[in-house]
């Protein structure tokens, strides 16, 4: 049995779970559903339509959410916040920073991460850029916030994270890490960054709608809730009307009203991937990834998204025509590998290309 081949050999039952097309590469645009997740959402709808919404059972599938991405990312659920999307999140850090306080970022990271911050200026907030090879060096003493994707979008390259952590922590600077590209592969636990953020529907394959944040315990207090609402409490039915709105004790008092059609099928997919080996994911993902970049010519690499020069489309045409669902971004093809591809794709992505 080959490399590849024994990597992919536990997933067998994993993979009956998608009914992804062959030569879909693009986890890293979107994940797909597995067959719970679309039940779950299906009996959501049939709820819904017939009258028989329980409001009181969505909110326990909120808690079920923030305990299976915890246990994914290895973090207490009392760390864990819900909400609808990364940068509404990445807000509440954004708007908790000092007056005049220094943002480190990756160049081309992309903007969830970075506009908050930017959006921050009127009270001096001033937002500097470093290549992400060298984010660790560009760190100063004046910088207060590191932050950063885990995997790039554009690149699919991985962050030296234990080195920006290390010299973030020499000058006293706090890390936030966007691990929307990275969890659902990539084992690096939350517990590393002081603050993280996360969309699920991409490598986690929930329905789109679903983001958390992860917020180190003693810094709970230094962020302010800007969007604090009902679901802001501990007991969220008892905090709907004004002159009774506490704050939930953990980071649950950054949680925003959840979008009711996706938590169901949020709930299956994060157990799902709570069930799985993340190594061994990982060894699947990134194998088949330098199984084609040994096609495309390029050397092995650690991460499971592919990306080679293409501005002029001329790859992502061709794969396109082919049948491969891929993307194109910043003058790259990129594609991804995740647990419903096999060997058979990276031979589709060889024919579409070679002719």
């Amino acid at each position: 049995m080959s490399t590849i081949a024994h990597a992919i050999a536990p997933f067998a039952a994993a993979r009956g779970q998608f009914s992804a097309h062959p030569g879909y590469l693009s986890a890293c645009t979107a994940g797909v559903p597995t067959r719970d997740t679309i039940s779950a959402m299906t009996a959501f709808t049939e709820q819904w339509a017939t009258g028989n919404l329980d409001a009181l059972a969505v909110g326990a599938q909120v808690e079920a959410c923030r305990t299976a991405f915890a246990r994914i990312a290895g973090v207490p659920a009392h760390l864990v916040a819900v909400a609808s999307q990364t940068s509404q999140l990445v807000s509440v850090i954004a708007a908790s920073l000092p007056d005049g306080a220094e943002v480190l970022c990756a160049e081309g990271d992309f903007s969830s991460l970075t506009h908050p911050f930017e959006q921050q200026r009127h009270r001096g907030v001033r937002v500097r850029y470093a290549p992400l090879a060298t984010l660790a060096q560009a760190i100063t003493e004046g910088t207060a916030l590191v932050a950063y994707s885990l995997v790039q979008s554009a690149s699919g390259d991985v962050a030296p994270h234990l080195e920006i952590a290390a010299a973030a922590q020499r000058v006293g600077a706090r890390t936030l890490a966007d691990l929307t590209q990275s969890m659902g592969w990539l084992p690096v636990p939350a517990s590393q960054f002081d603050y993280t953020v996360c969309h699920a529907y991409k490598w986690l394959c929930a329905p789109r709608g679903t983001a958390f944040l992860t917020v180190r315990e003693e810094l709970i207090e230094s962020l302010v809730p800007i969007a604090a609402g009902w679901y802001s409490a501990d007991n969220v039915w008892e905090s709907c009307y004004a002159g009774h709105t506490p704050l939930a004790a953990g980071a649950g008092r950054f949680d925003l009203s959840p979008a009711w059609p996706v938590v169901g099928g949020t709930v299956a997919a994060l157990e799902f991937f709570a069930s799985l080996d993340l190594e061994a994911v990982q060894a699947h993902d990134v194998g088949l990834a330098n199984t084609a970049r040994a096609v495309l010519g390029l050397p092995a690499g650690d991460s499971a998204i592919v990306t080679w020069a293409d501005a002029a489309g001329t790859d992502l045409a061709a794969m396109q025509s082919a049948g491969i669902t891929a993307s194109g971004r910043s003058g790259n093809a990129r594609i991804a590998f995740h647990l419903w591809n096999t060997e058979h794709d990276v031979e589709l992505l060889e024919r579409a290309l070679r002719g």
